[in-house]
């Protein structure tokens, strides 16, 4: 059941950019939701245009839930939102864009915030302007809840709980390695697009961007963005760049800092290619493209031409492409004396569409509905990563919900 924090707020969740392509999908998810229907939980949905988020509603059978008409740059519209929510769900991007107003007016009136956001620099900036007065006003805001970064931050927190509970040592090293099935939707091309355009090059490299002052290592080279092919004996497979992972090892080393994993921790993850000769030439090709494209993206007439080609926000993969997507994280932790765990995060579903739904509307119904439950506390603010602000409530959901979170039972 929703807690008795509810009666103070008119709502307990606000799916803001409703009307969005993944927005839609989150108001699907909440329709259809057995915990939504069984505990009382009321819910509302946001957006700039009253007429779309009507449509929305309709068509996804959600009469009962409420419409709010809010502008994402109109501060009052931002203020009046989150006073009346106690958990704010945005899907409203680029969020450089669209979410800081949003985000500050969370903080002010205490008000939980997750999202899908994968633009590190804008974080970064949430982090330096409001991370101590999320800590007094108690408001966990809580960015990268997709598949940018659930996947990789809770492979590194099970891999660590895991070490700890098998063999009583400290995880030192985590490796993930992801294949994936899947396509683009709009709202996520254009927050990459944006970021590159605003010239973030610089910022988005530093592989300790997000993390707490005082916790940047002294041999930050050790480390860097693996940039070339290898073959991992752990894995037993050919391992080429992993597009998101300059995104996700900022997240999970943020988690390692707040958490207090090993000293030293090493984080990196990858793309699995396969084993042969096949995948040792797919794998080197891939580190060509990941970096000639990297500095191609980087030109404004090349970046134009590509922005053109994409899809436009409020655009995606159709139905049945997002049905038939998949992704898998395989996870390898190592201790220093050379112990070994393992396991794996994985879903069917496209991993930037269905799987992030899922994620993303777990993630708001555990501050909805398990806040007591959640790590740190009742009493716990800030910028926080999904792993040090939901934690194991998290796993159990996303299990609840058909994820694959498994550690393997050789190993614990």
């Amino acid at each position: 059941m929703v807690t008795s924090k509810s009666s103070a707020k008119k709502y307990d969740v606000v799916l803001y950019g409703a009307s969005g392509f993944v927005g839609r999908q989150t108001v699907d998810y909440f329709a259809q939701s057995a915990d939504v229907q069984s505990s009382g939980l009321t819910w509302a949905l946001s957006g700039r245009s009253a007429d779309k988020l009507e449509a929305v509603r309709k068509a996804s059978g959600a009469q009962q839930a409420g419409i709010l008409v809010a502008e994402a740059h109109d501060a009052a519209a931002m203020d009046a939102l989150a006073r009346n929510a106690r958990v704010v769900l945005s899907t409203a991007g680029p969020f450089a864009l669209y979410g800081s107003e949003l985000v500050a007016a969370c903080v002010r009136h205490g008000t939980h915030y997750v999202d899908i956001t994968g633009e590190t620099p804008w974080v970064k900036g949430l982090i330096d302007q409001h991370h101590e007065a999320a800590q007094r006003t108690g408001a966990r805001i809580i960015p990268f809840c997709g598949f940018d970064s659930i996947p990789s931050d809770l492979s590194a927190h099970l891999a660590n709980a895991a070490m700890q509970e098998r063999y009583g040592e400290a995880c030192v090293q985590t490796k993930v390695a992801f294949s994936i099935r899947g396509g683009f939707n709009g709202g996520t091309l254009a927050s990459l697009f944006n970021m590159l355009a605003s010239g973030q090059s610089d910022a988005m490299a530093d592989p300790f961007l997000l993390n707490p002052s005082g916790t940047r290592p002294a041999n930050v080279a050790t480390h860097a963005d693996p940039l070339g092919p290898r073959r991992d004996a752990d894995f037993g497979a050919w391992l080429g760049p992993f597009m998101m992972s300059m995104i996700n090892t900022r997240v999970v080393r943020r988690s390692a800092a707040l958490l207090g994993y090993a000293k030293g921790y090493q984080y990196q993850e990858y793309l699995r290619l396969g084993k042969g000769p096949l995948a040792a030439m797919a794998a080197t090709s891939l580190s060509v493209g990941s970096f000639a494209s990297q500095a191609a993206l980087r030109l404004s007439p090349i970046r134009k031409l590509a922005q053109k080609m994409a899809p436009p926000p409020g655009a995606g993969p159709s139905e049945a492409s997002m049905d038939g997507g998949s992704f898998r994280a395989l996870w390898v932790g190592h201790s220093a004396s050379g112990k070994m765990v393992r396991g794996m995060v994985a879903d069917k579903g496209d991993p930037g569409n269905r799987a992030t739904t899922k994620m993303l509307c777990e993630s708001a119904l555990a501050l909805a509905l398990q806040f007591d439950e959640l790590p740190g506390g009742p009493k716990q603010g800030g910028l926080l990563t999904p792993a040090s602000g939901l934690g194991d409530v998290l796993v159990q959901r996303l299990r609840a919900a058909g994820m694959t979170l498994q550690v393997d039972p050789s190993t614990v």
